[in-house]
């Protein structure tokens, strides 16, 4: 498993809404500026996230995108899926029922059934509001 461009840059971008957001809604040109990202792939990645009801758009001259709810109700687990899909490492454990025909008699399925569990136990245990406490620790400056 391997998190992609489109994941890495959903988190940022969700972090950095996250951080401004208490004074206005927050303008992607912003996001794109103090994330050194291009606009058109912020634009692609936002309109997942407000179909998905994870932020909101506001209109007018002072809008931009805000959070639909608080920092600790987002796992890093919820964005990447959003943007990566399914973040199984094999494509046998994608669905409750594993569609394999060889499962029962698979010896790594083992191996690959911990590594999921070890995955989903990492991504699905932080939230935004973790990656907020921990930029407070930083400072001003935040790299994903």
């Amino acid at each position: 498993m391997k998190v992609s461009t489109k994941g890495r840059y959903a988190l940022r971008l969700m972090l950095d809404i996250a951080l401004y957001e208490k004074e206005k809604p927050v303008r992607l040109k912003e996001v794109a500026k103090r994330q050194e990202l291009p606009v058109k792939y912020m634009e692609n990645i936002v309109s997942v996230f407000v179909k998905a009801g994870f932020l909101k758009s506001v209109r007018g001259p002072q809008g931009g995108y805000q959070l639909t709810k608080a920092p600790g109700e987002y796992t890093v687990g919820a964005i990447l899926r959003l943007t990566e899909g399914n973040m199984s490492p094999v494509d046998c454990l994608e669905t409750e029922e594993n569609p394999c025909q060889r499962s029962d008699q698979c010896v790594t399925l083992k191996i690959w059934k911990e590594l999921d569990a070890a995955i989903k136990s990492v991504i699905d245990r932080y939230t935004l509001e973790d990656l907020l406490d921990w930029q407070k620790e930083q400072g001003d400056e935040y790299y994903i």
